[in-house]
């Protein structure tokens, strides 16, 4: 079996790292951040934004619920408020069965 590297985590990504890994223009990034009061990315002295990795993972769950869920940014916040732990829940399944899905496609093209 060939060697995987393990992706290495940042500790802050920047709002262009962000936008790019969620192909969301970076103005919609910054709109999510003053919608959802559970995106709280520092700012350096600069006033850059750097995003955490639970600011990474409070996108995926936004993301997901507006994207891939199709809900209204009011519905996304009243989603979140009512039942954040199983929205965290359902977006960790999604993000398995994604990876899964991943490696055996990775697998299947080896074969091939």
């Amino acid at each position: 079996m060939p060697y995987r590297e393990k992706k290495v985590e940042k500790l802050f990504y920047q709002i262009g790292e962000v936008s790019e890994m969620f192909s969301e223009p970076v103005s919609t990034i910054r709109f999510w951040e003053k919608e959802f009061d559970i995106l709280r990315p520092k700012k350096n002295n600069k006033g850059n934004r750097l995003f955490m990795q639970d600011d990474i993972k409070n996108l995926k769950l936004i993301h997901h619920l507006l994207r891939h869920r199709g809900m209204t940014i009011e519905g996304a916040k009243k989603y979140l408020k009512e039942n954040r732990s199983d929205a965290d829940y359902r977006l960790e399944i999604a993000d398995t069965l994604r990876n899964i899905r991943e490696m055996l496609l990775e697998i299947r093209d080896e074969i091939n």
